[in-house]
């Protein structure tokens, strides 16, 4: 992403909130011309206030154009996150917003491949599933099997050690993040 690109798409997740905020609704933003935006990309938003998470949503396979992607995730982030209250009007203003376009889903069939603050992480067994984000690594400063076993077990709801199991599916996957900064 450039940075007009960048801009376009922070200012658009601050505005779908704004205006979802106000109007109970999500408005469908107006097409853009940059092919960039319109390609169909899976993306994650994840707001934090004060350096604590806030909300984060996304969608791990593409489903639509980014720029709606972007709208949409931004809208859930703030109001359909269930560890969390919903974000308020006034509160917007104090969040910093980040976007974390995702690279298409690559599996792999040993854990070892996975390359910390670079790979994010999809672990499915059965019905269960649990993903980080590749920024997790950074900012817990976990090592490889802490951050899989925190996985499996705290967002999966796994045994810690499943990552091991044969029948337990991984998926790593890139992103390319974007973030502003809170109008202070």
């Amino acid at each position: 992403m450039n940075t007009v690109q960048s801009d376009y798409l922070l200012k658009l997740a601050r505005s779908s909130i704004l205006s979802y905020l106000e109007s109970g609704r999500q408005n469908v933003p107006p097409k853009p011309e940059d092919p960039m935006l319109l390609d169909e990309r899976a993306v994650f938003i994840t707001l934090t206030k004060n350096g604590s998470l806030r909300g984060c949503i996304g969608h791990l396979r593409a489903r639509e154009p980014l720029y709606k992607a972007v709208a949409e995730m931004a809208i859930a982030a703030a109001v359909d996150d269930s560890r969390f209250s919903r974000v308020t009007k006034h509160e917007l203003e104090q969040l910093k917003i980040s976007i974390s376009i995702l690279s298409p889903l690559s599996r792999i069939h040993d854990w070892q491949q996975i390359r910390l603050e670079i790979d994010g992480v999809w672990v499915i067994k059965g019905y269960q599933n649990g993903v980080f984000l590749p920024q997790v690594a950074t900012e817990t400063g976990w090592d490889l099997e802490t951050f899989l076993q925190h996985l499996c077990r705290d967002k999966a709801g796994l045994s810690a050690n499943a990552y091991q199991d044969k029948d337990t599916e991984i998926y790593i996957f890139q992103v390319e993040k974007i973030e502003d900064a809170p109008d202070l």
